[in-house]
């Protein structure tokens, strides 16, 4: 009981739940999520390891980057959770079309492949080079 809990109350809140229906599309880091859902680093990382204490993400190294995805045993239950609320009127379907553009252009700027921004130098993060 106490698991089951631990997952809905991770489902409770709205960012988190835009974070795992990205996850269920494709694995994502963490700069590539903060460019979707406009939050910055120290607000997702705390959304994350909620998430990640939950069961429902896990994350993996991959060089300077932290790739996340959600956890192979859960995503046939966390599918079958959202296909279940997806049909409630309260969803907010022109949000998701939204983060949905929104990853798209992320993977069309190749994010990952640019230098973290916590590694560059403050007129690089600016963009005044």
């Amino acid at each position: 009981m106490i698991e089951m809990l631990k997952v809905f109350k991770a489902l409770s809140d709205r960012t988190r739940l835009r974070i795992v229906r990205l996850l269920m599309k494709q694995e994502l880091c963490v700069c590539e999520m903060m460019f979707i859902l406009n939050l910055a680093q120290s607000r997702l990382s705390h959304q994350l390891r909620i998430l990640r204490d939950a069961g429902l993400v896990e994350d993996t190294r991959d060089g300077q980057w932290i790739i996340y995805r959600i956890s192979p045993g859960t995503r046939a239950i966390i599918a079958e959770l959202l296909a279940v609320f997806a049909r409630d009127k309260a969803n907010r379907p022109d949000e998701e079309a939204a983060d949905r553009k929104k990853l798209k252009a992320c993977l069309e700027k190749g994010l990952r492949k640019k230098k973290p921004l916590s590694l560059m130098s403050g007129r690089e993060a600016s963009g005044s080079i």
